[in-house]
């Protein structure tokens, strides 16, 4: 591979990672509600999320989760019903005049924060479908295992700099004053979102198909 085919992959993987989906809406809606450490922190369970399936993809799970129809369902149908859960949350929320800017972020201390922001991408099965698919694009079947950990560590690096930066991007107050004038078409917009992201995962033809 190139030095131009790699920017141009780790740019796409990029653009990827920082597209408007759970990940993103998650991190941006913690940032502005609860501060800069707040969407770090989710930032960083995002991004713990990404290592995890990358290396697992690495490892070789990926075909294991194919070979296993019922794991892969499983965790479709989780990752599903948690995306509905927000989406249904970002509505009421929106529907409530009273509502402030907080009730909109994940809840509780670092911790649950970074527990919660870890769940969203381990319980979404696309997470480790894009790893694999990444892996099988940018490498011959026949490169061998330090490739493959090489092309790993500047994939995560690129969601790094993508998950982290959105967590200090959000947080600024100038982002924070214009999320606050515009609330409820901010919720509305997650939930839908949110929503189509589930209807997305259910709606997604099974592996055997």
């Amino acid at each position: 591979m190139t030095g131009f085919e790699l920017g141009a992959l780790l740019l796409a993987w990029g653009l990827g990672g920082g597209s408007p989906g759970p990940a993103t809406l998650t991190i941006s809606a913690t940032a502005m509600a609860r501060g800069r450490v707040a969407g770090v922190v989710s930032g960083f369970g995002i991004l713990s999320g990404s290592a995890f399936w990358g290396l697992a993809s690495t490892l070789g799970m990926g075909a294991i989760m194919m070979t296993n129809v019922w794991i892969f369902t499983t965790m479709k149908y989780v990752g599903a019903l948690y995306l509905g859960y927000l989406a249904f949350k970002s509505f009421r929320s929106a529907m409530q005049s009273g509502t402030t800017t907080e009730q909109n972020a994940l809840k509780g201390g670092l911790g649950k924060v970074y527990a919660k922001s870890l769940a969203i991408h381990l319980t979404n099965p696309k997470a480790v479908l894009g790893w694999g698919a990444i892996f099988a694009i940018a490498l011959p079947a026949s490169a061998p295992p330090s490739a493959v950990f090489v092309l790993y560590g500047q994939l995560l690096c690129v969601s790094a700099l993508v998950f982290i930066g959105y967590g200090f991007l959000f947080s600024s107050p100038w982002i924070v004053e214009r999320y606050r004038r515009a609330r409820r078409g901010f919720e509305i917009g997650f939930g839908i979102l949110f929503g189509a992201a589930s209807f997305k995962i259910l709606t997604a033809p099974a592996l055997n198909q």
